[in-house]
């Protein structure tokens, strides 16, 4: 064969690799993509194949070059197996990070968000409640400037009852204590470009939750809304007790107004007892002991205690956060990375 035939030969089969794998690009482009989508995944094996194949679909349509990094927070299902499978489909597009054990869904984010090249990154979960179809709706408001797309659930939300009520009160209460203009910090399909991503991972904060540490971190915030679908398949790994944890994060990272609401109910508190004492000791002065009113003095005192329990609470969520960071304990313990560009 002529060395003519060999290069006609060879340009061929770049172009026919380069059709089947239309998002791989240039190796400039593969080193520095132009978006970057971060999912957190724990116990999510029957959801993987149906999240990475309409997550392909959609990625491929925006015309940009993508890569895909998943951490795999401590799984004890198969789901790091599926990963492998569509990495070993897709090299240049999936990367895939390995916790050793779970690490929580905002520190699953924070790994993944150390690890992107895009310039653009969008989070979003594995539970496909946030269609991937949604996810061009961001792009278009980050290519008017938005530096922080945030989302909220439009319609009726696809979850329990109680997870629905207990949302919307969390919601409630985090804007007038906070004053945090999000309309719904639960739904994680956002979109952040390269600075704020930068700003939050050197960010020192152990506990931060990150849609926050991004609305005071963006100089241009705005927020669209999103489809919210039924779980695909599996249970929720979100009970009562993540978000109750995620609420007193909130309330005691981003905010005094907790302290400085308790310090004003002490102060009425201590005025309206030393008012009660006044009126006591008239009391005996005037009228004499007096075995009435026992059980009265009980409860007041009963309800003091309990109040005074709640801030010695209040003020334990404060120092543990201080305790936290002085610790200095890893946010994560990264197994493995698979990433077939090194």
């Amino acid at each position: 064969m002529s060395v003519k035939n060999e290069t006609d030969l060879e340009d061929q089969n770049a172009k026919t690799s380069q059709n089947k794998h239309p998002h791989s690009g240039s190796a400039k482009n593969e080193s520095h993509p132009e978006l970057s989508v971060v999912v957190p995944a724990y116990n999510e094996e029957p959801n993987i194949d149906e999240l990475c194949s309409r997550l392909i679909a959609v990625l491929e349509g925006t015309h940009r070059t993508f890569e895909i990094v998943i951490v795999n927070d401590g799984s004890k299902d198969h789901t790091l197996d599926k990963l492998l499978q569509w990495q070993k489909k897709y090299p240049t597009v999936f990367r895939i990070l390995d916790f050793n054990s779970n690490f929580g869904h905002h520190n699953a984010l924070w790994a993944g968000f150390e690890h992107v090249r895009g310039d653009i990154i969008i989070s979003m979960d594995a539970d496909l409640q946030n269609p991937p179809e949604e996810l061009p709706k961001l792009l278009e408001k980050t290519d008017e400037g938005y530096d922080y797309v945030g989302s909220y659930r439009l319609g009726k939300r696809q979850d329990a009852k109680w997870r629905d009520w207990a949302s919307k009160i969390d919601n409630y209460l985090r804007g007038h204590i906070t004053n945090i203009a999000m309309s719904d910090q639960g739904c994680m399909l956002r979109a952040y470009k390269r600075s704020i991503i930068d700003a939050i991972i050197h960010c020192g904060d152990y506990t931060a939750f990150i849609p926050v540490l991004a609305y005071k971190f963006a100089s241009k915030y705005t927020e669209i809304g999103m489809r919210h679908a039924p779980r695909f398949q599996g249970e929720t790994k979100y009970g009562l007790y993540y978000l109750l944890r995620t609420h007193f994060d909130l309330m005691t990272g981003f905010s005094l107004v907790p302290l400085q609401v308790f310090t004003l109910f002490g102060f009425v508190l201590a005025s309206g007892n030393f008012l009660l004492v006044i009126y006591l000791l008239l009391r005996r002065i005037f009228i004499g002991p007096e075995a009435e009113g026992v059980f009265t003095l009980f409860a007041i005192l009963f309800f003091m205690v309990s109040v005074a329990i709640v801030g010695i609470g209040l003020i334990g969520e404060y120092v543990g956060r201080t305790y936290q960071i002085v610790q200095g304990r890893p946010r994560y313990v990264l197994r493995k990375l698979y990433d077939t560009q090194k």
